[in-house]
Order: structure tokens, then sequence, then C-alpha cells
């Protein structure tokens, strides 16, 4: 199978490309920040897996436009390629935050997005794009969106947890009760390899997770237990975490508004429709196992 794959030398694109490697697949790297990347398309391959673009940024520094020229204008153009292609299969890796910056319940593919950020607002524009356009026959077109991301060589917003555990300090955000949906790397190329090997996987918006959400107490628990720590947990009010939050907003301190949002907000990702689709009833590693082998990376990469 030939596979072209944006995005190659990122996180996702790396695991990704190597698992397909070994599974006997011709992967076609291509970068659009070649101006001239409409010339270096394999025309005649199997698929092709969108991942590149231009991630969220949580300091809320970047310029809006940027997020509508990469995620919304070059995805359009690689699209229009595809259709013009002989490629069977489309992926396009899209966020969960393209449909909501917080989440009541459980999120699944049938709510109405209401993004509020350019980044979300860009991916939507563009999946909008796709799922209007009128695809030949034979093509499937997906619309992936993950949830977080993790797994080794990506650390992300767990680095905070490992290094605040590894020092052997407590964890004073207790109080805060709330779920929210994981996605191990692991999980994340079983299911994009199975869409690409099973055919009869309709078109259409998919949402990826695990199995299941966990607290962040529970996900505190988990990272002690990689570590073979004692979890101490801290109930220490709400009101005042709050505030030396905003104090990291103005001086730049490893808490922020954003990043506590991040830690502390329920956001559940529900994944039974692809499941459903992969004929499946759980995802090769539990939310704890995928976990505890991102953070014993973070020890090995010291």
């Amino acid at each position: 199978m030939k596979t072209t794959i944006t995005g190659s030398s990122g996180f996702i694109g790396k695991n990704l490309s190597a698992f397909l490697t070994d599974k006997g697949h011709m992967i076609y790297p291509l970068s659009l920040r070649d101006q001239d990347w409409k010339k270096h398309i394999n025309m005649d391959g199997d698929a092709i897996i969108h991942l590149a673009g231009k991630a969220h940024d949580t300091e809320n520094a970047s310029d809006p436009e940027e997020y509508f020229r990469v995620n919304t204008d070059l995805t359009i153009e690689l699209f229009n390629e595809f259709l013009r292609s002989e490629s069977r299969d489309f992926f396009y890796f899209s966020s969960v935050k393209a449909v909501a910056d917080s989440v009541e319940g459980i999120l699944d593919e049938s709510i109405s997005p209401s993004p509020l950020t350019p980044y979300g607002k860009s991916k939507l524009k563009a999946e909008r794009y796709i799922l209007d356009a009128d695809v030949p026959a034979g093509k499937r077109v997906f619309i992936i969106r993950p949830c977080m991301v993790h797994g080794p060589g990506n650390k992300g917003n767990l680095n905070l947890l490992y290094k605040i555990v590894e020092k052997g300090l407590p964890w004073p955000l207790a109080a805060f009760e709330n779920r929210r949906s994981f996605l191990s790397i692991d999980n994340l190329i079983f299911i994009i390899a199975g869409m690409l090997e099973h055919k009869n996987i309709p078109s259409g918006v998919y949402h990826l997770a695990d199995d299941k959400s966990l607290s962040t107490n529970e996900l505190i628990q988990t990272v002690n237990l990689a570590l073979d720590k004692k979890p101490k947990l801290w109930r220490i009010s709400k009101k005042v975490i709050e505030n030396i939050a905003r104090l990291g907003d103005r001086f730049r301190l490893p808490l922020n508004s954003e990043r506590l949002k991040k830690l502390t907000e329920s956001y559940v990702v529900s994944n039974l429709k692809i499941k459903s689709a992969l004929g499946i009833e759980k995802l090769p590693l539990s939310p704890e196992e995928g976990l505890i082998k991102t953070i014993k990376s973070f020890r090995k990469e010291k």
C-alpha cells in the first residue's frame, strides 16, 4: 500500500510512518512547506494522511490568520489534489477543539460544532469544505478528531505532572473534580491502520479517544504508579489556586489560567462510533497502560 503522509516528521507522523512501514506500506513524506509540494504528490497512491497543521498556541500569541492559512487553505489545496488523484482514502486530522472548547457530558460526533479559538475555527472551516465536497465514487474521506495524544517522545501537558511527582511534590489541585479523555499513540495508530485495512468503513467524522476517561486525581495516581511513588493529593481551595493561575498569566509561571483549565476541566470524548466501525469492543491499551508507558519514557529521555 502506498501512503502519503504530511507532517511525517512530527510526533504522530513519525510513529505512524514507522508502524505502517513495518506493516509493508510504502510511505511518501510530503512537506507542504515546499512551495512546489504539488509536484511531489504520489498521484497513484492508496491513501493521503494529512497530519500537518498549525498547533494550538496555549500562550495565545499566534497570528489568527496563520491558523486559517495553514489549517484551512493548505488543507483545501491538498484535498483538491486528492480528488484529482487516484488515491482511495483521505484522512484529515482535525481536532475535538474544532467542535467544542469545553464539554458538558460526553462529546460524540452528533454535536453541533461551536469552536471559540482561531485554531478550532480554522480546523472546522477545513472540515466543512471537505464534507461539502462532491467526492467521486470509490473514494473515502475521513475527518479524524483526536483528543489529547500522548506517548514516548511527546510530553505535552503531562510534563508538568511528571515534574511535580518526580520531585516528590504534592498535587495541589485535588479539590478539582473532573474527568478527561486521553489517547495513547499506540491506540491512535491501531485505529488508523484498521481504517486503512477495513475497506468497508464508511466516510465520515470519527472521534478518537481511549476507552475511558480519567480524573486529574486518577491521572496523578497513575503518574505516581509509573514512578513507583506514593500519591500526595492536597485539596487546596479552588479560589486560591485560581488566583495563583492569574498571577501565572502575568508573570509567566508554570501554572497559568490556560494550563489550569487544561489540567482541571472535564472533557470526555466518546470513541464508540469508531470502535463500532472497526468491529471491536476495546482498544489495545487501557488509559492507565498508555499513560504509564508515556511517563516511564520521560525518565529514559533524561
